[in-house]
């Protein structure tokens, strides 16, 4: 997964963000014990994304700032202040991305929390028009290219692009 997100911020020559690496020690902690984040969990989380994302903007850097934005209000938190933001929706269904997260070495997040993950995911609607989604299915070349693809249609690059991890937090 990591090999994804890079090989799309390389290729863009943009910065690479991982929003993993923004989650409070307390949230770092319940997630490694099993058990899941909560809204009230994930809000500090969300405002260092913004702050992030702001930042970015505001320096007018392009940049893939890479989290799983599970629900809706989540995604228009990141959206708040932030008007140059595009989603990529990284989607694939629970066997694949367990089987990705069984390849990964050293994420503080266990498979176990994965169902959880799932629960809480609100896919985007018809009226998040700044999401694009995307099958994860393919190969990390294929998603790239289409991903890369997508964003050159859709318009000139912007100063961020939010990425949406394969559903983990």
């Amino acid at each position: 997964m990591i090999k994804r997100r890079v090989a799309l911020a390389g290729r863009l020559n943009a910065k690479f963000i991982d929003g993993d690496d923004m989650h409070p020690r307390a949230n770092i902690e319940k997630m490694a014990s099993g058990r899941p984040l909560n809204d009230d969990d994930r809000l500090p989380w969300l405002e260092r994304l913004s702050d992030v994302a702001y930042s970015l903007q505001q320096k007018n850097e392009t940049g893939f700032l890479v989290c799983s934005a599970l629900k809706k209000r989540y995604r228009d938190r990141l959206r708040e202040g932030n008007n140059h933001m595009t989603f990529l929706w990284l989607n694939g269904d629970y066997p694949l991305v367990l089987e990705r997260m069984q390849q990964r070495a050293g994420h503080f997040m266990p498979q176990s929390l994965l169902k959880s993950q799932f629960a809480t995911l609100e896919s985007p609607d018809k009226q998040e028009s700044d999401v694009m989604p995307f099958d994860i299915a393919a190969s990390l070349d294929g998603v790239v290219n289409r991903c890369i693809e997508a964003l050159s249609r859709e318009r000139a690059p912007q100063p961020l692009h939010a990425g949406r991890t394969e559903q983990t937090a």
